[in-house]
Formats: structure tokens, sequence, C-alpha cells
């Protein structure tokens, strides 16, 4: 096995999370009282329970390392998730950062943000 981290997230409740994840193709690999593992291909997400987390007042985040940037995000769009910058679920188009990174942004229904992050094109 390969080192890796995989990100702890809130979630109030699980069933909304499950099925606004699956909306972006993530399937359970995991699922109990206490804990919840999303993944999709290399991505994998795992959850706590919080029950009474403000989304408005929430600081947790991380990042997602993609190969593909546009057409995870074209998945969020098309999964009616809104391009707007209040509010929660919401999205942000990927930009050139001044990093030179290509970056978009997701912010879940628990108010996490997810930096979506076009990794390096190597030829």
């Amino acid at each position: 096995m390969v080192d890796h981290a995989t990100p702890n997230l809130p979630s109030r409740d699980y069933s909304k999370t499950v099925k606004f994840y699956e909306r972006l193709g993530f399937t359970v690999s995991w699922h109990d009282q206490n804990w919840l593992i999303l993944e999709r291909g290399g991505l994998c997400l795992e959850f706590f329970r919080y029950p009474d987390l403000d989304p408005a007042e929430s600081s947790f985040g991380c990042c997602l390392r993609l190969d593909d940037l546009h057409e995870f995000y074209s998945g969020c769009v098309a999964a009616g998730i809104a391009e707007t910058n209040t509010g929660w679920p919401r999205v942000h188009p990927p930009k050139l950062e001044h990093s030179g990174m290509t970056i978009g942004y997701l912010v879940d229904e628990d108010g996490t943000l997810l930096r979506l992050v076009q990794n390096p094109i190597i030829e």
C-alpha cells in the first residue's frame, strides 16, 4: 500500500451527505453510526458526525487533486450545484491562480470548502 492521507470532514446528516456526494460520482465504501467513507476513483473522503455544525461557521476544508479538474467541475454543475458566491452547496469555476495552479472551489451542504486543484499535466 502507498502512503496516503484522507481528510476527515463533518457531516450533520450521513444520509444527506451520501446523497450529495453520490451526485458527484462517489460511492459508500464504509458506513456505520459513527463514521462514513466515500470514494470516487482515487479520492477518499471520510466523515464524522457533527449534527450541531452551523455551515455558516464551518472552517473545515481540504484539497481534491484532480487529473481532470474541468470534468469534475462540469459534473458538479450537471448535478445542479449552483455557481454562486453565497450559500451552500455551491461551486466556483476553475481559474489560473497567482500560484500558477488552476483551482476551482466546491462548498458542500455542511459548509466544507473543497479546493479542486488540477494535477500538473506531465507530457
